[in-house]
């Protein structure tokens, strides 16, 4: 055998049925959100505007604060506002459980902490994949950016990955 590395092109083959798909999408842009439950829905919130996510620890109630505020809490000495997000969102209460969450999310002036029941994963989504807010109607339209399908309608129970996009500007708006 000879020392020299012989060059070969590196032939793939063409992408088939459901892959495709995602193959032609390679270029296009994406946009990432982490999607959370709240009261078995799945909503989500681009990922630039979330800070962090947070174990439920104790939360100081204030007195005469607006009803979807749950109180304080002191993240690293900072004290933060924490939003019971199913009440902002006109959803019926529920207690916290184990799996419960606190997200940090930046509304530009303040970091605000939003109390959702769970936290999925985060997901990219391509142009494609998107639905703007004009498909949506209801009590929620003010603070919906769109509706996400992750893997476009080609994936198979794909009903189970549609997620409702917030947008934070509206949703933390006082």
């Amino acid at each position: 055998m000879s020392g020299a590395i012989q060059k070969r092109d590196t032939v793939l083959p063409a992408p088939l049925g459901k892959a495709k798909g995602r193959a032609e999408r390679m270029g296009a842009s994406t946009s990432e959100f982490l999607a959370f439950e709240l009261a078995g829905e799945r909503f989500a919130l681009p990922l630039g505007s979330v800070r962090e996510i947070l174990k439920l620890s104790p939360i100081t109630e204030v007195p005469r604060a607006p009803r979807d505020v749950l109180g304080i809490l002191s993240v690293r000495g900072r004290i933060t506002t924490v939003i019971d997000l199913r009440k902002r969102l006109r959803m019926p209460p529920c207690e916290p459980t184990k799996v419960s969450r606190v997200l940090l999310v930046d509304n530009g002036d303040e970091i605000l902490g939003l109390l959702v029941d769970q936290v999925y994963q985060v997901y990219r989504l391509h142009e494609d994949e998107l639905e703007l807010a004009a498909v949506v109607a209801g009590d929620l339209s003010d603070y919906v950016y769109g509706i996400g399908r992750p893997g476009g309608l080609e994936r198979e129970g794909g009903g189970d990955d549609i997620m409702i996009l917030l947008d934070p500007e509206p949703l933390l708006r006082r």
